[in-house]
């Protein structure tokens, strides 16, 4: 990855106007409209809500907003005990 955050073919995808076929790809979202790349959908859109993430990602909003929070509290040494 190169300073604009984008992987090689990313970078392809983006000049060749075309989709991402590689579904095995951690980065691939089926979201045509950024070449089914979620590195490509930062680039374009910069920060986005957790609503436009859901959207992208075929999720609703409250589920993102739960993986968030279970995100970062991982990343604070807290461990979420789920009941």
């Amino acid at each position: 990855m190169k300073r604009d955050g984008l992987k090689q073919c990313s970078r392809e995808c983006l000049q060749k106007k075309k989709g991402c076929s590689d579904s095995g790809c951690r980065m691939w979202i089926d979201y045509p409209d950024e070449q089914n790349c979620c590195l490509i959908s930062v680039y374009q859109n910069g920060t986005m809500t957790l609503r436009e993430i859901g959207e992208r990602i075929g999720v609703s909003f409250a589920r993102i907003k739960q993986i968030e929070t279970k995100a970062i509290n991982k990343m604070k040494g807290n461990s979420l005990i789920e009941r």
